[in-house]
């Protein structure tokens, strides 16, 4: 209840009567202000709180800009915000950099989500072909020998059609998938050949899939704001997503095997302390997850 309240006073009346203030004092505005004590994630992240709480339509608006509009919004915060072009010219390319990385965030979550929505097509040749991409490049000395048959659970398909594996994740999951195969094709190797230990193993393209979903829910909940503020200088894309669900693919490897479960019937317990530890990790502003191999 009190912090309710306190909410409730601090956006409604305190914090307009501190911005307020602070603008006398320093002759700045609060987005200004971040701009001289901030840097990295934590500029951007600040920048977005301050135009999201804005009562201003034209700064609150910013936020869902389109990327080819966000000169122009620029333009228009500025004027907003009686902020003169000469006497701070480095407010222009800051503003710009920060609605970029917004912008791109929320285009991000769009791009990643469609690509989950479309079911694995048995019928297209491109969901087809890329199939047969993942088998060649995890087992390129053992030729498949039929569309549907037993050799997927070399892989860590659960059945005959590995398209059945597909349905929560759609076409995500086989595109998360062929990526790391494809970029990081040795330690793919090393990690499938590791997936088959007799007493540690587990089904290496299910996991897979299953990783896709938590790098999809990273996104989906704002986890992964720092870390792609962070990492990426511009506007994030599908590639920066598919890096960091390769670097959860490597991580988990570590972590499954540091853990030593006394089997795989322990997964869901196992996978839900890694979620939590990488959720830990992304909740530092200073973040920098990178695949170290």
């Amino acid at each position: 209840m009190f912090i309710s309240l306190w909410e409730f006073f601090y956006e409604n009346f305190f914090r307009y009567w501190m911005k307020w203030i602070l603008r006398q004092m320093t002759g700045k505005c609060e987005l200004q202000r971040i701009f001289d004590t901030y840097v990295g994630a934590q500029r951007t992240h600040r920048i977005e709180n301050s135009l999201t709480y804005s009562k201003n339509k034209v700064l609150q608006e910013a936020t869902h800009v389109m990327q080819g509009e966000v000169d122009k919004r620029v333009e228009d915060i500025m004027k907003e915000k009686n902020i003169n072009p000469e006497k701070d010219a480095s407010f222009k390319i800051c503003m710009k950099a920060c609605l970029l990385q917004i912008s791109g965030y929320k285009q991000l979550y769009v791009d990643v989500e469609n690509e989950r929505k479309k079911p694995y097509d048995s019928d297209n040749l491109q969901h087809e072909k890329l199939l047969l991409k993942l088998w060649n490049l995890l087992m390129p000395k053992n030729k498949l020998k039929a569309r549907i048959s037993k050799q997927w659970a070399d892989i860590g398909f659960q059945g005959d059609d590995p398209k059945t594996d597909f349905r929560g994740m759609g076409i995500l999951g086989l595109i998360n998938l062929v990526y790391f195969s494809e970029n990081y094709t040795t330690v793919a190797h090393q990690i499938l050949s590791r997936s088959n230990h007799p007493k540690l193993g587990y089904s290496y393209a299910i996991v897979g899939i299953n990783l896709t979903e938590m790098a999809y829910s990273l996104l989906k909940s704002e986890a992964l704001k720092f870390y792609l503020y962070n990492f990426v200088p511009g506007i994030p894309t599908m590639e920066h997503f598919h890096q960091f669900y390769c670097y959860l693919v490597y991580e988990f490897d570590k972590f499954w095997f540091e853990e030593k479960p006394e089997s795989i019937m322990y997964f869901n317990l196992y996978r839900e302390k890694f979620h939590e530890k990488i959720k830990r990790l992304l909740l530092d502003s200073n973040v920098a997850l990178t695949l170290k191999i």
